[in-house]
């Protein structure tokens, strides 16, 4: 009799679990006093803290004899969510786990055998406390909601893709033992933590998350892609520091290099932070701070894409602006700039060679962009690079001139909306840099290069130019790090950030006047920032002034005025107003394109200037002739005549008329 009752302890205690067991079963779920626990009794029988033979607590319990606790959860939520979730059935597996794991009822509480004497204490990780939003959910409301990012027969049939069948829904649910054998810690043998199977490369994420390409509802999966992105795939080892897990590289930790079934720093997406995490920085930014902040977390260190923020970068979220899995792709008013704004980390690949424009890189595969033809029909995913940064630069409102960038000069001609990019660069657009359209100047260009160069200034990169139609640039050839390995730098690629104002690649200046009243101050004043003689150095250690523009443009060839001659005077047009009197590109070219028409500046060879610096002379506009090379305004105290001459400013008068 007595051998018989011994059989269905055991039965009760192992189940189905028993022809799994090794030599760790229970494990950290071992109790007695002979066990390697962190938590011990005075009572060497292991099976007899969670179970007992007669009586247990409550209804339709494996006989349990653990004090079920009584706690109100807070659930896990997100706006991407689609399956509400519920409190957990009261004697469901879920709740006979969360009786020692929320951490309110003190292991080895048993009814009916009393408390017998404990020592020791469970691992923080493994407390989950009552407020549930940063973990997995579970115990959802039935029946189960379909998403384009899980297996479709979840949903369907209540079974997962797990081809062990191991990761199941209890219940039509997900539950704490669809994926924890509480019974067998190493079933995994790398991560022990009670898992149904081993889980190596993320296998039982994917029982239930669809890697693959899913529509539904009009919704895309934004896990397309995972099984070969540089995630799913890198050899990468994790260092212990990182404190992880068990697994050794980044493909085998996979899913949980980024994401934690527990704790997570959340709540939303269950992310990971650093350790410790860093302050004043929101949930996104800090996940991917793990890997690409250039730390010793990975034994071969990345780049450090974080440190590039610390410059002149896209600022991070602050307060209640910050990014959302389920946030509008046209970006409204919630202003910020997280990596997962240009980055989908589930379809990232490795950039080992530079494409050509205007294409998507391979680290942006899977991002979703906005069409440059109307700023709103929404591109999911986006083919081009620039499609992604219009969700910030084209339509959306709530646009600003942050002072962090410095100077924005204010053209004669803009649109109503002068920070929307999209009609500077259209195709309709008078002359403008070629990123979203072929270049379709019908002037000549003696000054561009064949070559684009790098960051040296001397070395000729692998991308060619051309003055006819053909030639494109990405957004990311001006607007780059200052130290990026496309163009012979050791660092990240992208805009991320640049030693350089409005996050530039290379020096580029723009000249100013003094602020007040004239002469001496105001449009139409001696200009600041002045340059006599400057150096056309494009890159190295002391880049000259205009060395953004230098990358694509022989320097040496504009100011020999090849493209500059005024037919009035036949000087040289380059040459006076550069190396003579100090003037920066900018004063006269708009570094976009010219969206806005204007019968007096037409807006050939990007010209559009700047009305901070210059002024109308007298009652005539502000005006440009291309078939002369001559312009009607006031600048550097001086009155620029349509026949070409040049005359003393009156800026006096001027000012005194305004008043």
């Amino acid at each position: 009799m007595k051998s018989f009752c011994l059989a269905c302890v055991l039965l009760v205690c192992f189940g189905s679990s028993q022809a799994q067991m090794t030599s760790d079963v229970l494990g950290a779920h071992d109790l007695s006093s002979y066990s390697t626990s962190p938590v011990k009794g005075g009572s060497s029988a292991a099976c007899q803290y969670c179970h007992a033979p007669h009586s247990g607590v409550g209804k339709n319990t494996p006989l349990w004899t653990q004090t079920l606790s009584v706690q109100t959860y807070s659930p896990y939520s997100s706006t991407t969510e689609q399956n509400l979730t519920m409190q957990p059935l009261p004697g469901g597996d879920t709740s006979l786990c969360l009786s020692c794991h929320d951490g309110t009822v003190a292991v080895g509480t048993t009814v009916p055998s009393g408390n017998p004497q404990m020592s020791g204490s469970m691992y923080t990780s493994d407390v989950f406390g009552t407020d549930l939003t940063r973990s997995h959910p579970f115990s959802f409301k039935l029946p189960l909601k379909d998403s384009p990012d899980l297996v479709a027969t979840l949903a369907a049939s209540q079974t997962t893709n797990d081809p062990l069948h191991k990761v199941k829904l209890v219940n039509g649910n997900v539950e704490c033992t669809s994926c924890h054998e509480p019974h067998v810690q190493s079933i995994d043998p790398i991560s022990a933590n009670f898992l149904v199977r081993d889980s190596v490369n993320g296998q039982m994420c994917l029982a239930c998350h669809e890697p693959n390409s899913r529509t539904l509802n009009g919704q895309t999966n934004p896990l397309t892609l995972w099984s070969t992105s540089i995630h799913a795939t890198s050899g990468n080892a994790v260092a212990a520091q990182a404190k992880m897990g068990s697994y050794s590289t980044v493909a085998q930790f996979a899913c949980l290099s980024c994401h934690m079934p527990h704790n997570s720093n959340g709540p939303a997406q269950l992310l990971r932070s650093p350790v410790p995490p860093q302050a004043n920085t929101d949930a996104a930014t800090q996940n991917c701070m793990i890997c690409h902040s250039g730390s010793a977390n990975l034994q071969v260190p990345l780049a450090n894409v974080y440190g590039e923020f610390a410059k002149v970068g896209h600022p991070y979220p602050a307060g209640s602006n910050t990014h959302d899995a389920n946030e509008p792709t046209v970006l409204v008013n919630n202003r910020h700039s997280t990596c997962a704004d240009c980055h989908n980390a589930h379809s990232s690949f490795q950039v080992t060679t530079f494409s050509p424009p205007p294409a998507i890189r391979g680290s942006q595969t899977g991002i979703a962009g906005v069409s440059a033809v109307d700023g709103t029909t929404l591109l999911t995913p986006a083919v081009n690079q620039y499609e992604n940064c219009l969700r910030c630069h084209g339509t959306s409102p709530g646009k600003q001139r942050l002072p962090i960038y410095g100077y924005y000069p204010l053209r004669a001609v803009s649109a109503a909306d002068p920070l929307n990019v999209i009609p500077e660069f259209g195709a309709t657009a008078t002359s403008s840099h070629p990123v979203n359209h072929d270049s379709s100047s019908p002037w000549p260009q003696p000054s561009l290069r064949s070559y684009m160069l790098n960051l040296d200034g001397t070395t000729a990169s692998q991308r060619t130019l051309s003055a006819g139609t053909g030639s494109r640039i990405f957004c990311s050839d001006c607007h780059n790090s200052d130290d990026n390995r496309e163009f012979g730098g050791t660092g990240p690629n992208g805009p991320h950030g640049s030693t350089y104002l409005h996050i530039v690649e290379r020096r580029y200046e723009f000249s100013q006047v003094a602020p007040g009243p004239p002469p001496l101050a105001g449009p139409g004043s001696p200009v600041q920032n002045i340059f006599p003689s400057p150096s056309l150095s494009v890159g190295g250690g002391s880049p000259g002034p205009y060395a953004l523009c230098g990358k694509c443009h022989d320097l040496t060839n504009i100011m020999a005025d090849a493209s500059f001659r005024p037919a009035a005077s036949g000087k040289g047009g380059h040459f006076t107003h550069i190396s003579e009197q100090g003037f920066s590109c900018s004063v006269c070219h708009t570094s976009h394109g010219m969206g806005s028409l204007s019968p007096n500046i037409t807006g050939e060879r990007l010209l559009n200037f700047d009305l901070n610096v210059v002024a109308p002379n007298g009652a005539l506009p502000i005006s440009y002739n291309h078939a002369t090379n001559t312009c009607t305004l006031t600048c550097h105290s001086r009155s620029h005549n349509a026949d070409g001459t040049v005359s003393a400013a009156s800026l006096v008068k001027a000012a005194t008329a305004k008043h």
